[in-house]
């Protein structure tokens, strides 16, 4: 398997601060693991690895065929947790210019993103983008209310049926929603449109390894069945309470640690491009997750070496509120050897031999002890490889962090009440009945 590991030897954490939080763990996991299957709880998440629909699992691959042979695009149409997940993991595990590549060489089709925002430049830009291609829809929402998916939907539905007609736009369009209740269920019903379930104990912060996450990720020519068996290698690794031999709750108690030392900010740090969106998932993970009752670390994230050369300084040098947690990929899947020059005048010979990842290793190296220096506490998570186990396991990993972090900060880390404020203020400027 992947053989996540966690380095706190950048921390600055002490191995007895750890141990002290025991007891505090031992009570977070058995609260955690209490009825962990309730529909009331939204702990669906911790037995989904193996406690899964199977046969709608298998629909799934079968759909993501179909669409596969008769499409171009895939629009996936939702926010926040109905598109974060699926989109961080198709960006980690395919070509990082996948979209761009030429039909015959990707194999597979486009993943395009809507309902994600509000403008409509963006929009006319996606369908002028689409052109003439044929496209399915997969539409996520557990309400089918909010306000910016529905728009969207209520955009391509009509642009499809224009499209295709009313009985080919049925069989284009598929829905992830409620099983039970909700506009977009009553619609799906109506208009015969193939449907999967978002589970009711399952948050949509949550839900990246259910059909939420698991369709447009099988469309993109990913195996779901091995994102699936590192998120059951992660279930297995991290049942300990023991906080000794539970890298996953050492993570939570660390951030914890410095959280109350006035590190009240974790960047999360990548030295590898196609994990950008893995980092815009974590922010909503923990974000909406620890963000409560004024508590709470403010999840941010960082490209790097990108990002040296803007924020750089300012983590360096700036207010000591900081504290990093570095993903580090151990095993690069390409690589490039760089060529002597003749001329040298880049004065670049003395790398002569040495490969891109060799080098972007040795930056990373350098970050954290410059950054160390700085008084910016590092703390390391190792994969062996970019693939699906890996991104399955990191995935749990986080998953469970997060949970048992916000449960150590004395919040409940399944709700978000504070999403709503916005959306009253924007429905009253609206009009809204």
């Amino acid at each position: 398997m992947t053989n996540l590991r966690v380095d706190l030897d950048y921390s600055g954490i002490q191995n007895k601060e750890l141990l002290d939080y025991q007891k505090e763990v031992k009570a977070v996991h058995q609260e955690l693991y209490s009825n962990p299957n309730s529909e009331f709880d939204f702990k669906g998440w911790l037995d989904l690895p193996i406690n899964y629909d199977k046969k709608e699992f298998e629909r799934i691959k079968k759909v993501a065929k179909k669409i596969q042979k008769n499409s171009e695009v895939l629009l996936v149409i939702g926010i926040g947790g109905s598109y974060l997940g699926a989109r961080a993991v198709i960006e980690a595990l395919t070509n990082t210019f996948y979209n761009m590549l030429p039909a015959k060489q990707r194999k597979y089709p486009q993943i395009l993103f809507a309902g994600n925002n509000l403008s409509p430049n963006y929009m006319n830009d996606l369908i002028e983008c689409i052109g003439e291609k044929d496209i399915s829809i997969n539409v996520i929402s557990k309400s089918g209310t909010t306000t910016e998916p529905a728009i969207a939907f209520r955009i391509f539905r009509e642009f499809m049926e224009s499209k295709y007609g009313l009985d080919e736009a049925r069989k284009r369009i598929y829905v992830t929603t409620d099983k039970d209740k909700g506009a977009l269920k009553q619609l799906a019903d109506e208009e015969e449109y193939e449907t999967f379930v978002i589970p009711d104990n399952i948050g949509g912060r949550y839900s990246v390894l259910t059909a939420v996450g698991l369709l447009p990720i099988a469309t993109a020519g990913i195996d779901i069945d091995k994102l699936m068996l590192g998120a059951i290698e992660a279930k297995s690794r991290y049942l300990d309470d023991n906080i000794k031999y539970n890298e996953c709750y050492q993570y939570a108690v660390a951030r914890n640690i410095l959280y109350k030392k006035g590190k009240t900010n974790e960047i999360l740090v990548n030295y590898e491009p196609k994990m950008a969106y893995f980092t815009e998932w974590w922010k909503q993970l923990f974000g909406e997750s620890e963000g409560k009752n004024k508590k709470g670390i403010f999840p941010c994230g960082a490209l790097f070496t990108t990002d040296l050369h803007s924020l750089g300084q300012y983590i360096q040098e700036g207010k000591r509120n900081l504290f990093e947690t570095v993903i580090s990929i151990e095993e690069s899947k390409t690589d490039i050897k760089i060529k002597k020059d003749a001329e040298n005048l880049d004065g670049l010979n003395y790398l002569e031999g040495k490969t891109m990842d060799f080098v972007n290793k040795k930056a990373m190296e350098g970050t954290i002890e410059a950054h160390i220096f700085g008084n910016v506490p590092n703390i390391k998570i190792s994969i062996t490889k970019l693939n699906e186990e890996a991104i399955g396991e990191l995935i749990y990993f986080f998953e469970l962090a997060c949970a048992v972090s916000a449960g150590l900060l004395k919040v409940n880390p399944f709700n978000q009440p504070g999403v709503e404020a916005y959306k009253k203020n924007m429905f009253k400027l609206l009009g809204k009945p």
